[in-house]
């Protein structure tokens, strides 16, 4: 009986609406049965709303290790130049920061971004006795334990199923990617759904009629909780297609894979639909991505033209729309580079890299000295902020959740929002 209920949900429904929806189909029917035992007066109930939240972070993995010192540039450093005769950048090509430092000359909206207030970087973020083990260091980065080689479950994943569920916010955090569902979002109890498009969503969410009972026979309760989530699905698909069908919106961001997320992103938001955290990624497409051992210079040109014109594409689209207060955006790497180069034009596993933040609400500049280049680990500079102080940052500061739990300790939250 519970399995055959279960398929009459999903023709009903659909099986994407359900996940759209966050709506677990045993929660469903356990609904269904405590209405059944009520009858009448339970059916009659109306369907819970989406808790809406005011604030989203968004999180963009730059997947592969991406060189944090051709991304921020120390110019002013000899050493630097000393130790890079084929891939140093020459300082008359960067994006000037001030006397030491500026951003890659690929990457002229971001610098922009950043002279407006709208961006910031923490420079030196790893974490201690770091791992140049692509899958170790993602798997650090994803869960927040360096030193926990079998944790089942990543940190937005326990942050969903904490604010998630029944009680709490229908929708906590959602993927957007064609690539396969991080560790970050993986949960235990909590779905986190994952989409390619806004046309994923609208798409699948498709309105099944379903028949009115007549006037004086008893009402068949699932059949009224189906009719009741057909209704709020048909009116999630018709916002969808509203907000999808917006002129002007495609043509306000580049054609790059990570825009297109980033628009997708930016649909939700605008939507209203009560999604706190977004999670996508740039270089997780099975080339490499910023994992540039040889040939660096244009490879890495490339992807951070991408990022910088899809992000910043991104927070002109929100603040066109009078939301970029409400939104925080955090890349992060799950390694820098060595400082040296190899032979082959390109760069070895590192430590410590800078994260690039952009939003409304930031303090903008600088937060974090520049890691020494002659006092280095293994060839690499060494971190001096735990990247867990940036989430701690994210979850109390922004989003205004306890992050001890999440966390498995207490981080000092940086001070780069402003009140």
């Amino acid at each position: 009986m519970i399995e055959n209920r279960r398929e009459f949900l999903k023709a009903a429904l659909g099986a994407s609406a359900l996940l759209a929806l966050n709506v677990s189909p045993p929660l469903a029917l356990g609904k269904a049965s405590r209405c059944a035992r009520k009858a009448s007066r339970c059916a009659h109930k109306a369907p819970r709303r989406a808790r809406k939240v005011s604030r989203v972070l968004v999180v963009v993995q730059l997947s592969g290790g991406n060189d944090g010192l051709n991304t921020i540039v120390p110019h002013g450093d000899d050493a630097y130049g000393r130790n890079r005769s084929t891939i140093r950048l020459p300082e008359r090509k960067l994006h000037r920061i001030d006397d030491h430092l500026g951003f890659h000359p690929r990457m002229e909206a971001l610098s922009r971004l950043y002279r407006e207030g709208t961006v910031a970087i923490i420079q030196g973020v790893g974490y201690p006795d770091s791992s140049r083990d692509h899958g170790v260091s993602l798997r650090t980065w994803h869960t927040a334990a360096p030193a926990d080689r079998t944790g089942r479950t990543g940190w937005l994943g326990r942050v969903a199923d904490r604010i998630g569920g029944p009680s709490g916010i229908d929708v906590p955090a959602l993927f957007v990617s064609p690539s396969s569902r991080p560790l970050a979002v993986r949960s235990e109890r909590t779905h986190v759904a994952k989409i390619r498009s806004l046309d994923d969503v609208a798409g699948s969410l498709e309105s099944r009629a379903v028949p009115a009972a007549a006037p004086g026979t008893e009402i068949d309760p699932l059949l009224e909780f189906v009719r009741e989530k057909s209704a709020e699905t048909e009116t999630l698909r018709r916002t969808l297609r509203t907000i999808s069908d917006e002129q002007g919106s495609a043509s306000d961001y580049p054609g790059f894979r990570l825009a297109a997320d980033l628009r997708t992103v930016a649909q939700l938001i605008r939507a209203d639909l009560g999604i706190p955290i977004f999670f996508t990624e740039l270089g997780g497409d099975g080339f490499g991505g910023f994992d540039n051992h040889a040939n660096q210079i244009g490879n890495h040109c490339a992807l951070l033209h991408q990022l910088s014109e899809s992000v910043a594409a991104f927070v002109r689209d929100l603040a066109k729309a009078k939301l970029l207060d409400r939104v925080l955006l955090m890349t992060f790497s799950e390694f820098g580079r060595t400082l040296a180069e190899n032979g082959r034009r390109g760069t070895g596993h590192g430590e410590a890299a800078p994260v690039l933040l952009a939003g409304g609400r930031l303090r903008g500049g600088l937060t974090g000295k520049h890691p020494s280049l002659t006092d280095l680990e293994q060839g690499a500079p060494r971190f001096h902020t735990d990247f867990r102080r940036l989430y701690a940052t994210a979850l109390e500061e922004w989003l205004g959740f306890e992050s001890e739990a999440v966390l498995g300790g207490r981080f000092e939250p940086l001070k780069i929002l402003a009140t």
